[in-house]
């Protein structure tokens, strides 16, 4: 923080609750050698335990398991899609509602608080923590992947599509198809994911700056269940968090070591296959102990600056170099075709492209769902003392526009390449190559192939600590300055995890785990954001 306040003592006026509830009263305290743990006693024991049960499984059974991870995530996301999908809209209308209510003029933190970082810091941190490999990995397959099954239109078997086109195609028409495809890509990747991290975030922030709770997921829920949240209805919500944070930022790390693998391998011959991968992983865990270590700010918050810098400095190299005009222009047609085809991407029920709806949709709201815990109380942290209007603007659209602006640089350059120059090397490489495919046409490639590597591993590292900060925060019951042994604890389990589910079915596995872990959560973050609109309701504005 920027002084010495205590960040948990509200400024100006506040409605707290009244409880007897001391932050750590059912924590163990105790000292192994020269290290000393606080930890609560049933959150971290149930959640720790959980996590040793699936990896060794899951190492034991390697063959059984790929299969298995298949079939969870395709019955979930086949079956329950029609759920993800409302749940995500309902996040976005929760959110459109606070900016305009009076409710909006509630600030984080008391009537008198003051922001803790500059708008500079803090959207860097936003940014970086949210969705940094996702946009590294999907920035030019996902544009990609939908223009060309778009491009090739709709197939059926029996009466039922077997395509993956977005809605109903665009069957040989390039114009129509880029822009279908840019506005599916942009609906995984703008107001919907961010209304489920700002209605996550909004909740702790308001329960713990002036309500006066601890810093964890339960406090939410004070309004609906009263004291209860100390005892087991607590405990498992906060384990459910642990799990869906443990298991949403695996995938996230899979992807990142998939791509830097890919990265590697294409610029120096390094080998490709699951013993790259899982090096990689260790190796990023390695530097994010070391940041974790050194705490917020002078780890997460230095990286999450560095990684602003090269993510910009790439992005205007592609701006510049690639089809600057397209690009300018696409930004804008992108927008438009994103809110032209936005009821129909968020229609929930008689879909026909179920195979966009189930295996995209379904299992980027899961995804997203299981990484608000984390992303929710990372923002928490680093928003006080600002109004819950500019909160939600700020969290909503800065970092969608940025978003935008990424997937029609990269995703557009690429399609681009096919279209007007007939590349196909990017079309027929592999999700975690085409970034480099696309790099590959414009100059200095092997430069901007390696900053891209070098950008993956940094929103990795960014990933797995800040994660690891959060995660140590809940399994703690809410102690915000506990050991640092037990941060270094989780930053090894998310690595052992991610080894795990690359062993056991690889990229199939994470997403099942991510899927699997955020369909209860979704149930979880529903009742919150009813509890969350409770507890504004008290407060002065």
């Amino acid at each position: 923080m920027t002084d010495n306040k205590d960040p948990m003592v509200p400024d100006g006026q506040v409605t707290p609750i009244d409880t007897d509830y001391q932050v750590g009263q059912d924590n163990i305290v105790l000292n192994i050698g020269p290290f000393g743990l606080d930890i609560h006693n049933r959150v971290f024991a149930i959640s720790a335990f959980a996590i040793i049960a699936f990896v060794a499984l899951t190492l034991f059974f390697q063959e059984q398991a790929e299969p298995m991870f298949s079939g969870v995530r395709n019955w979930l996301t086949s079956n329950l899609d029609w759920f993800f999908i409302s749940a995500a809209n309902i996040f976005v209308l929760i959110c459109l509602v606070l900016v305009v209510s009076p409710l909006g003029r509630v600030r984080l933190g008391g009537t008198e608080a003051t922001p803790d970082y500059s708008y500079l810091g803090w959207f860097s941190m936003l940014f970086a923590a949210g969705m940094g490999i996702g946009l590294m990995f999907y920035g030019v397959s996902e544009p990609l992947t939908h223009f060309t099954t778009s491009f090739a239109g709709t197939a059926a078997e029996n009466g039922v599509r077997t395509d993956w086109a977005p809605l109903g195609g665009a069957e040989g028409n390039a114009e129509s198809a880029e822009r279908l495809a840019m506005a599916a890509t942009i609906y995984h990747w703008a107001l919907h994911p961010w209304a489920i991290y700002a209605v996550m975030a909004l909740g702790l922030a308001l329960f713990s700056f002036n309500k006066g709770l601890p810093l964890t997921i339960r406090s939410v829920f004070y309004p609906i269940l009263g004291e209860r949240i100390w005892g087991w209805p607590g405990h498992i919500i906060d384990i459910l968090a642990v799990l869906a944070t443990i298991f949403g930022l695996a995938t996230s790390l899979g992807l990142g070591a998939s791509q830097a693998a890919s990265g590697l391998n294409y610029l120096f011959g390094i080998p490709l296959g699951s013993t790259t991968q899982i090096l990689l992983v260790i190796g990023i865990t390695s530097i994010a102990l070391i940041s974790v270590v050194k705490g917020l700010d002078a780890g997460v918050k230095k990286l999450s600056e560095i990684n602003m810098v090269l993510a910009v400095l790439l992005l205007a190299f592609v701006v510049i170099v690639g089809p600057t005009l397209a690009i300018a222009t696409g930004f804008i047609d992108n927008i438009i075709a994103y809110f032209r085809y936005l009821p129909e991407l968020a229609n929930p029920v008689g879909r026909e492209d179920s195979n966009f709806a189930s295996g995209w949709t379904a299992f980027y709201w899961a995804w997203w769902i299981s990484w608000s815990p984390f992303v929710g109380m990372f923002i928490a942290r680093v928003s006080r003392g600002r109004t819950v209007r500019e909160f939600i603007i700020s969290v909503l659209l800065i970092p969608s526009t940025a978003c935008v602006f990424w997937m029609t640089a990269f995703g557009g350059t690429a399609i681009k390449q096919v279209v007007a120059d007939g590349y196909q090397k990017v079309v027929e490489a592999d999700l975690p190559l085409q970034l480099f495919s696309m790099l590959d046409v414009l100059p200095l490639s092997s430069i901007t192939s390696f900053i891209a590597i070098v950008l993956v591993i940094v929103f990795f590292v960014t990933s797995s600590d800040s994660g690891s900060l959060v995660i140590d925060v809940i399994s703690a019951g809410g102690k915000v300055d506990s050991p640092t042994p037990q941060r270094v604890f989780w930053c090894l389990f998310e690595g052992l995890v991610a080894v795990a589910l690359i062993l056991g079915g690889g990229l199939v596995a994470l997403q099942a785990m991510a899927v699997s872990t955020g369909l209860p959560f979704t149930m979880v973050l529903l009742v919150a954001a009813f509890s969350m609109i409770k507890g504004l309701m008290s407060e002065p504005r």
